[in-house]
């Protein structure tokens, strides 16, 4: 299974709004390079987040449909935020994380396979710091649920 630049399964869409860039910028969604890229790194993370002897937990038991669907919905989630031609239908991140008893550890080392994985496809600093500021507004939503 593969993932894309964008991580997480959950970004707000305003999380990634940008007041210093110009109606004519191109958004976040081109600059990452559309959704074959989103797709690209989402695959990459769900790649190091499923055999992670911590995070793996969170996947057991998820058929192979179950886990192409989330795949599905976090590129879609992620094609929504960064203002791409998508429609997200999942869950808000406050309902897709309850009872996972996700931890602040949990949380620390899925930020960092997300930045690996940024590092990896080479996503420049601009973007990056976008993405990462976006998933960080996102842990009150998803960690201790």
């Amino acid at each position: 299974m593969k993932l894309t630049h964008s991580l997480l399964a959950a970004l707000l869409a305003t999380a990634f709004s940008t007041p210093a860039l110009s109606e004519e910028s191109p958004t976040l969604y081109k600059r990452l390079g559309g959704y074959d890229a989103l797709a690209a790194v989402t695959d990459d993370f769900l790649g190091r987040l499923l055999p992670d002897p911590k995070l793996g937990r969170f996947f057991v038991g998820h058929s192979s449909d179950s886990l192409n669907r989330i795949r599905g919905e976090i590129i879609d989630f992620l094609c929504v935020i960064s203002k791409g031609p998508c429609s997200y239908s999942g869950r808000d991140m406050k309902t897709a994380h309850g009872g996972l008893k996700i931890t602040d550890e949990d949380w620390d080392i899925s930020v960092k396979a997300l930045s690996a994985t940024l590092d990896k496809f080479k996503v420049p600093t601009i973007e990056r710091k976008e993405v990462l500021t976006a998933v960080s507004g996102l842990k009150g939503d998803i960690v201790g649920r």
